[in-house]
C-alpha cells in the first residue's frame, strides 16, 4: 500500500479522453491507496468535460472533488488550484492523457514519503520505454533543451538532477514544499 497522497489533474476540453483517465485513476488508487484523494480541475472546458467527469466521480471509494476554473486561466493555474486545494502530504499531478502509466507512481511516491526527496519530476529522457503516448519531435527537442537549461542553471550533472527517476509527464512534491513557494 502506498501513503496517502494527492493526485491533481488539470483538463481542459477534454471530454473525449477524461472518463477513462479518472475511472483508471480512481480503480488504481482505490487498491493502492485508499485514503489518496483525486482533484480534477476543469479550465474552463466549452465542451462537456465537466458532466462527463461528475459521472466518472459518482460512487468513488476515495475522496474526489471536481474544482471549476472560468474562464479558462492556462494550465498552470489550473495545476495551482489542485495542488492548493490538496490535503494529504504529498501532492502529484499529471494529464489527462496519461502518457505516464499509473503503475510507476510508487517510483515517485516512495521516496518522498521516506524523506529522500522533496520535488521529483518526470522525464521522457530516462526511459523511454516507459512513454506511453509520445510527443512530436519538435516538443521533445525542446524538452531536451530545458533539461539542458537545468543542468546548466543547476550546475549538477544529469544523474544527479534526475536523481530519482519520475514516472514520463508526472511531477510530484511535498506539499510542505509547495505550499510556500506558490505564489498568493
Amino acid at each position: 500500500m502506498l501513503p496517502p497522497f494527492s493526485v491533481a489533474i488539470p483538463c481542459f476540453n477534454e471530454g473525449a479522453r477524461i472518463g477513462d483517465t479518472v475511472r483508471s485513476t480512481l480503480d488504481y488508487l482505490s487498491s493502492e491507496s485508499p485514503d489518496a484523494e483525486l482533484i480534477v480541475v476543469n479550465d474552463g472546458s466549452t465542451d462537456a468535460t465537466s458532466t462527463i467527469v461528475r459521472d466518472a466521480l459518482a460512487g468513488a471509494k476515495i475522496q474526489t472533488r471536481l474544482l471549476e476554473n472560468f474562464p479558462n486561466r492556462g494550465k498552470g493555474a489550473a495545476v495551482r488550484t489542485g495542488l492548493l486545494a490538496a490535503t494529504k502530504p504529498i501532492g502529484l499531478f499529471f494529464d489527462a492523457d496519461l502518457s505516464t502509466p499509473l503503475s510507476e507512481i510508487p517510483k515517485v511516491i516512495e521516496p518522498i514519503a521516506n524523506g529522500d526527496i522533496d520535488l521529483a519530476f518526470g522525464s521522457r529522457a530516462l526511459d523511454r520505454s516507459l512513454i506511453g503516448i509520445r510527443q512530436p519531435w519538435r516538443r521533445e527537442q525542446a524538452g531536451r533543451v530545458f533539461n539542458l537549461i537545468v543542468r546548466l542553471a543547476t550546475g549538477m550533472p544529469a544523474g544527479q538532477f534526475w536523481k530519482k527517476r519520475a514516472p514520463s509527464g508526472s511531477r510530484l512534491m511535498s506539499n510542505s514544499f509547495f505550499s510556500p513557494i506558490a505564489p498568493d
